[in-house]
């Protein structure tokens, strides 16, 4: 019996197929130093990983933004090498490593200068990618590029570092900027402070923003080189980089081609939001700031010239001498989460074909209050929904007449996008002057039967919203510029408050309205307590989400 087991122990063990060893994973960071000795990121990177003795083709890993990648593999020795050679800045480096890879733990390679082939740029050996080297041109600066908010404008921005004592500037687009005069800078999606405009040429098509220094002391400044000879422009493979509504960044390349005045003309595909970012060339000097010359979707871009910036730069440096910086308070900024998306769903068959924001008048204006699931409806219809709106069944108002779900003029892709905010649109009120109605009886007492001729009042200026006696700034106080006939418009205020800002545990809330025709005059007016419960009871999904 005892013969019998140990035999058939014997026989499990020679029989047994042999374990399998679990993959290991092997962190790879590959790093240069830049021209100040800083670590660089290498992104975009392709490796070439293969075991020794060769069992099979190489495996071919990239690195991510980060110069970073992971790769599983198998106990054993392995090579990990360029695929090509890396050209930065003068140099050309190659990696070529071998190391064990143990079971049981995981394994680390660092490829930097330290262990790197290195070769002058002129050597003849082959050059980097220009994939490659334009993410590393992304990688090393989009933490310097910043979001530019206007009432009517979004755009791009970089920090700069100006040649004299002033410091905390932004370099941008005069386009991104406009006639504004109130501006605020997100430098993350969590981070937006005020800024003034300290100097803005629309010939040469540049403007400087100056916000606290402290807030952007740690952010790297693009260097403008001002007061060195510049490379030329035209001709050049050049990447720009831009920051979206949602603070992300977005690079673009293209070529340059032919200048005009101040401006070189390009192929660069940018919308309204990368106005006003960095230019690069591929082989990495700042080349300039982008900027359109119509606002739309995706249009070509031109480039300011570096020296362009500069003159405008060297203009504000004189005006800002012994100029106090803005206040380096925070601002409220949007909610990073977006709303249940089955919540919008759910909310948009509740409301039906023909969804109605909450509504009241003051004096001057017809206000709206529109939630997440009322633009989620308008804004992905039903097939029914299209087909009725389609037939003109539907929103019959009068040909003066603003629908507060309709039309959001310069603000119309913001909304699309169904932001997790509260949107308090104000609209000024169309009403019959004295003499238009004295004209229109005199008329009726001749036997002539006209209709009200009503017109906007004075538009619209700013808002002020209250939670019991505290103020509550918004997230965005956005202007909708309404065109009424050719030759006139009329402004709304579109204003966007975080969703728990304006709540029933407020106690009151109040709204204070001011027109252009009297910027000084208040025109105050209560939010109803069951309006106000509405509201709140719009966004329980999004708080329970969270």
């Amino acid at each position: 019996m005892l013969h019998t087991l140990v035999l058939a122990t014997l026989l499990t063990a020679v029989l047994a197929p042999p374990a399998v060893q679990a993959p290991i994973v092997l962190h790879i960071k590959v790093v240069v130093k830049d021209a100040d000795g800083r670590a660089t990121p290498v992104p975009r990177y392709l490796l070439l990983v293969s075991e020794n003795p060769p069992s099979a083709t190489p495996r071919r890993v990239m690195t991510a933004l980060d110069g970073t990648a992971d790769v599983r593999l198998r106990p054993g020795n392995y090579t990990v090498e360029s695929d090509q050679p890396f050209a930065f800045q003068g140099k050309i480096y190659t990696w070529v490593a071998t190391l064990d890879v143990a079971a049981g733990r995981e394994a680390v390679l660092e490829l930097t200068v330290e262990n790197a082939e290195v070769e002058s740029a002129t050597a003849t050996t082959g050059r980097s990618s220009v994939e490659t080297e334009s993410a590393m041109l992304q990688a090393q600066w989009q933490d310097s590029v910043v979001s530019i908010w206007t009432p009517t404008t979004h755009g791009s921005g970089f920090v700069i570092a100006a040649s004299g004592d002033v410091t905390g500037l932004i370099a941008t687009s005069q386009r991104a900027v406009g006639n504004a005069t109130a501006f605020e800078v997100q430098l993350s999606p969590t981070v937006k402070v005020a800024a003034s405009l300290v100097g803005s040429d629309a010939e040469r098509g540049a403007a400087i923003l100056r916000v606290d220094p402290k807030v952007v002391a740690a952010m790297r400044p693009v260097p403008l080189g001002c007061g060195q000879e510049q490379a030329p422009v035209t001709g050049q493979k050049v990447i720009t980089i831009g920051s979206t509504r949602r603070q992300q960044k977005r690079m673009t390349s293209g070529t340059t081609s032919g200048s005009a005045a101040h401006l070189v003309s390009s192929d660069l595909m940018i919308g309204p939001d990368s106005s006003g970012g960095p230019v690069f060339t591929v082989a990495g000097p700042l080349a300039g700031l982008s900027t359109l010359l119509k606002e739309e979707a995706d249009a070509d871009a031109r480039v300011v010239p570096v020296a362009d910036v500069c003159a405008v730069l060297a203009s504000a440096e004189v005006k800002m001498k012994g100029a106090a910086a803005p206040s380096g308070a925070t601002l409220p900024v949007e909610p990073a989460r977006p709303f249940p998306v089955d919540a919008l769903k759910e909310a948009a068959k509740r409301l039906g074909a023909s969804p109605t924001p909450y509504r009241m008048t003051s004096a001057e204006f017809d206000v709206a209050f529109i939630t997440p699931g009322m633009v989620y409806a308008v804004e992905s219809p039903s097939e029914e929904v299209r087909r009725r709106r389609s037939s003109g069944g539907m929103r019959a108002a009068g040909p003066a007449a603003i629908d507060p779900l309709e039309n959001f003029s310069n603000w119309a892709s913001y909304v699309a996008d169904v932001p997790p905010v509260l949107l308090i649109r104000v609209t000024p009120r169309l009403v019959e002057g004295f003499w238009t109605k004295v004209a229109r009886g005199a008329a009726s007492t001749q036997g002539m039967s006209l209709p009200p001729i009503k017109r906007f009042k004075s538009g619209f200026a700013r808002l002020r919203a209250y939670c019991g006696d505290a103020e509550v700034l918004p997230v965005h106080p956005f202007r909708l510029e309404q065109r009424v006939s050719e030759t006139d418009a009329i402004y709304e205020g579109l204003y966007a408050f975080d969703p728990g800002a304006l709540a029933p545990s407020c106690g009151t809330v109040k709204l204070t309205f001011y027109s252009e025709k009297e910027p000084e005059k208040a025109d105050a007016k209560v939010v109803d307590a069951k309006l106000l419960q509405q509201i709140w009871d719009d966004f329980a999904p999004y708080r329970a989400g969270g």
